[in-house]
C-alpha cells in the first residue's frame, strides 16, 4: 500500500544507508565550559589593569616614607600609618590640600554648567533652525576641534588677563565654556529626537523656547548628563592651564597644587598618593552615579570610539 502526502507539504527522501547531518546550533545555543572559563579570565585580567593601580596608590597613602620605597616593594602596607593624610588636612601650611579640593570643586560644576547652558543653546540652533550659512558654522565648530588646545594658551590668557581675572576661579571657569565638543555632542543627541513631538508642541501653541525648555530638554536627560558629567571631569582634572594663571597656595585648583607635593630632589610618595586618593574620589563617586545616563547618552548621540 502506498500513501501520498497531502498537496501543500513536501517530503525530503533520504537516500539508503545515509544518516541525516547533524543540525547546526543557533546563537542561542549555550557557550561551551572552556569558552566560559576563557572569557571570567580575561575579565579577570581586565579588572586587575584598571584597578590595580588605584589599589597600589590606596596601599601606598598607608606606608611609611621608608616603607614606599623599600626593594622588594610590598603590597601592604608594614606598619599602616595615616602620616601621608596629615600633612594635607592641615590648612595653614602652604600646601593646603583641602582648599584645593574644594576650588576644585566649585571650578569643575561652574565649568560644566557653563559649559552645558551654551552647547545645548547653539547646539538646538544648529539642529531645528534654519538660517543662511548654517552649515558653515556648523562646520567652523567642528574645525576647532582639530587645533591643538596649547594653541588657545596665548589668546586665553590675554583674556582673561584683560579681565582681571588672573590668580582667580574665574580664570579655570569661563574661558572653556564655549567648547565646540559639547555643540557637536548635543547637535547629535538633538538630531536623534522625534520632530513630531516638537510639532505637536507648536500645534498647541507653544513657541520655539517653550517647546526647547519644557519638550526638549526634558527628553534630553541622558546627553546632558553626560556632558555634564565630562566636561566636570575635564576640567577637574585640568593642569596646564591652571599652572599658567593661578599663582598663590589659596587659589592653586587641586592637579595644580599636587604638583607642589613633589620635591626637586625626593619625594614623600606616602603623601603624593594620599593626595591622588583624595583627588580620585569625586571622580569615582561621579561615574559610579551617572554611568547609566553616560552609556545611554552616547549611544543615543551617534557616537562611537
Amino acid at each position: 500500500m502506498t500513501t501520498t502526502a497531502p498537496q501543500g507539504t513536501s517530503t525530503a527522501v533520504q537516500p539508503a544507508g545515509e544518516t541525516p547531518a547533524p543540525r547546526r546550533q543557533g546563537h542561542g545555543a549555550r557557550s561551551s565550559p572552556l569558552s566560559r572559563v576563557a572569557f571570567v579570565v580575561v575579565l579577570v585580567l581586565l579588572t586587575a589593569v584598571f584597578v590595580g593601580p588605584l589599589l597600589w596608590m590606596f596601599l601606598t597613602s598607608f606606608k611609611t616614607a621608608e616603607g614606599a620605597t623599600s626593594i622588594p616593594p610590598s603590597l601592604l602596607p608594614h606598619p599602616a600609618t595615616g602620616d601621608g593624610y596629615r600633612p594635607l588636612l592641615d590648612t595653614s601650611s602652604q600646601t593646603p590640600v583641602i582648599r584645593w579640593f574644594v576650588n576644585s570643586l566649585l571650578a569643575g560644576v561652574a565649568n560644566a554648567v557653563l559649559v552645558t547652558v551654551t552647547a545645548a543653546l547653539a547646539a538646538y540652533a544648529l539642529a531645528r533652525l534654519d538660517f543662511p550659512g548654517k552649515r558653515l558654522v556648523f562646520g567652523m565648530i567642528i574645525a576647532t576641534l582639530f587645533v591643538p588646545g596649547f594653541v588657545f594658551l596665548i589668546p586665553n590668557y590675554l583674556f582673561v588677563n584683560g579681565l582681571g581675572w588672573l590668580d582667580t576661579l574665574w580664570a579655570v571657569i569661563v574661558p572653556s565654556a564655549g567648547g565646540a565638543f559639547g555643540v557637536f555632542f548635543l547637535r547629535q543627541f538633538f538630531s536623534s529626537l522625534p520632530m513630531e513631538l516638537e510639532e505637536a508642541a507648536e500645534i498647541d501653541g507653544a513657541n520655539r523656547w517653550q517647546t526647547f525648555i519644557r519638550i526638549v530638554l526634558p527628553l534630553s536627560k541622558p546627553g546632558l548628563a553626560t556632558l555634564l558629567v565630562l566636561s566636570f571631569l575635564t576640567n577637574y582634572n585640568d593642569f596646564l592651564w591652571p599652572v599658567f594663571v593661578l599663582f598663590s597656595p589659596g587659589t592653586l585648583t587641586l592637579p595644580a597644587g599636587l604638583s607642589i607635593l613633589q620635591g626637586a630632589f625626593t619625594i614623600n610618595y606616602p603623601v603624593v598618593m594620599a593626595g591622588a586618593v583624595i583627588a580620585s574620589v569625586p571622580a569615582i563617586v561621579l561615574f559610579i552615579l551617572a554611568q547609566r545616563n553616560i552609556v545611554e547618552g552616547v549611544a543615543r548621540s551617534g557616537l562611537k570610539g
